[in-house]
């Protein structure tokens, strides 16, 4: 249940709010600025993240977001940090999502996920 709910935060709470099809309404309905969608995405994430650690810092965390062992909500998690780094968000308020991230960057399987070991990135 823990897995599940720490995945549904990302899935559901702060990829939908920061997906292309959002970003491209909000300039286009709106007449918001590049400037302004960078900060709603950081909005949003910040929001997240901050309940993300709240979970992490107060239950079965071990190196991953539960346990010693990738899950779901790893899985889940790894892609959000990375769009937060793109969109500059300060990550340092939440040093168990860094905890986690540092422990994926280890694992093979998210090794050989990452976006610049893919042959069609946008990166």
């Amino acid at each position: 249940a823990r897995v599940r709910a720490l995945a549904q935060m990302v899935a559901l709470d702060i990829a939908p709010l920061n997906n292309l099809k959002v970003r491209k309404y909000l300039p286009k309905e709106f007449g918001i600025s590049d400037a302004g969608v960078k900060k709603w995405i950081q909005h949003w994430i910040a929001d997240g993240f901050t309940a993300i650690e709240a979970v992490l810092s107060s239950g079965d965390t071990g190196q991953f977001c539960h346990g010693d062992t990738p899950t779901m909500a790893d899985c889940c998690l790894i892609p959000q940090v990375f769009n937060a780094k793109r969109f500059e968000c300060d990550l340092s308020p939440y040093p168990q999502i860094l905890k986690v991230v540092e422990a994926c960057r280890e694992h093979p399987a998210f090794l050989a996920a990452s976006p610049e070991n893919q042959p069609d990135s946008l990166l």
